[in-house]
């Protein structure tokens, strides 16, 4: 399945062509979503996180919850612990096996079911890593090097240098979404780079040794998130190792403490309005995800009752809307060897997949012997 990038407007012209990549996928994903819930059955997604600490909310309303309601749309699920992908801006891969189990508990907590998805560790699937070589050879230094997604992330890089796992990073993505040969793969406006070194990866293998013109891979499509932006406590990006995101599983009075010391500004009549007010606009959001409704409707509820009512109405609206995930999340983590049977039935199935597709490639390569 391709992207269709369809015509340019006179208007379109104008715009660079970094913002006519991200409107191309805009549209193609308007596209896709209609096609997802005709034809489910016709989509394999990969998607994943890495296990470098707690998942939190901002995964959750970002990533999350679109995982599931593609999996109970019908679509067959890959969802990746990229373990390896730990080492690509840290010099060790700290607690590892602690966040991945903790990655597979928010996992089935939120509703991913072990059944209809297939849930793996990037280190338990050598045939997938293989493809990595193969894969290295279809991408030149420039075209990596260019990439402004490998730019960013050397940028802030936790490592004392940067390693090789980083640079390749995007072709080893590409190894990840390719081994199962995933046609859709959900991703921000930031990860476009990424998917299209894929797209050219799977382009050039085809090209390259595809049998008669056979195509061995598909090129994945992007399908773009209309996820809110929610910001930490602190008015920044929500993150992980920054400590300003509430944590899936945190208590209710880890969060109450967390929504209580968040930013807002000095006027108390309460407002959504993200662009002149961030901080206060984001939590009035919160409050409207988790109550599912319109956030003009929460700031108007609040009024002129101040911060301390909005942070009060948040704390309610959290606590409550996680306190089903975080029940679920308690009873699956007092059996450790179900999280662990989980892993290995998903990297049994991910192993086969991912063998299957290297023999094919070796195959196509006329390196079978």
């Amino acid at each position: 399945m391709t992207t269709s990038l369809g015509t340019t407007s006179p208007a379109e012209r104008s715009v660079s062509p970094d913002a006519l990549g991200v409107l191309a996928a805009q549209r193609r994903s308007a596209e896709l979503e209609h096609l997802i819930r005709e034809h489910p059955e016709r989509f394999r997604v990969l998607t994943g996180d890495r296990p470098t600490g707690q998942l939190h909310l901002g995964h959750y309303f970002g990533t999350l919850h679109n995982r599931v309601r593609l999996q109970d749309l019908g679509a067959e699920m890959m969802v990746l612990i990229a373990d390896y992908q730990v080492l690509t801006d840290r010099d060790f891969a700290d607690r590892l096996t602690d966040h991945v189990e903790g990655l597979v508990l928010d996992y089935l907590a939120i509703g991913i079911d072990p059944e209809r998805a297939t849930i793996f560790t990037h280190s338990a699937i050598p045939a997938l890593n293989q493809l990595l070589l193969p894969f290295l050879s279809l991408i030149s230094v420039a075209e990596l090097s260019r990439n402004p997604t490998v730019k960013d992330e050397i940028a802030h890089s936790r490592q004392a240098a940067v390693s090789g796992l980083m640079f390749t990073y995007p072709a080893h993505q590409a190894a990840d979404i390719l081994f199962c040969k995933a046609n859709l793969v959900p991703v921000g406006q930031d990860q476009l780079p990424h998917l299209e070194v894929t797209r050219t990866i799977a382009r050039r293998f085809n090209n390259r040794y595809g049998n008669g013109g056979n195509p061995v891979f598909p090129e994945p499509d992007a399908l773009l998130s209309a996820a809110p932006l929610l910001l930490g406590t602190d008015g920044t990006k929500m993150s992980k190792s920054r400590s300003n995101a509430i944590a899936l599983a945190a208590t209710t009075d880890e969060t109450a403490k967390l929504i209580r010391g968040a930013k807002t500004d000095s006027d108390r009549h309460i407002t959504y309005d993200p662009a002149t007010r961030p901080e206060v606009s984001s939590l009035v959001l919160l409050a409207a995800l988790c109550l599912d409704c319109d956030p003009h409707q929460v700031a108007d509820d609040i009024g002129s009752r101040g911060a301390g009512a909005l942070k009060a109405t948040v704390t309610e609206a959290v606590n409550g809307y996680l306190a089903p995930i975080r029940a679920r999340r308690a009873q699956y983590a007092q059996d450790r060897g179900y999280i662990r049977q989980v892993l290995y039935h998903g990297n049994e199935r991910a192993t086969a997949i991912a063998e299957a597709t290297l023999k094919e490639v070796r195959a196509a390569m006329n390196a079978l012997y």
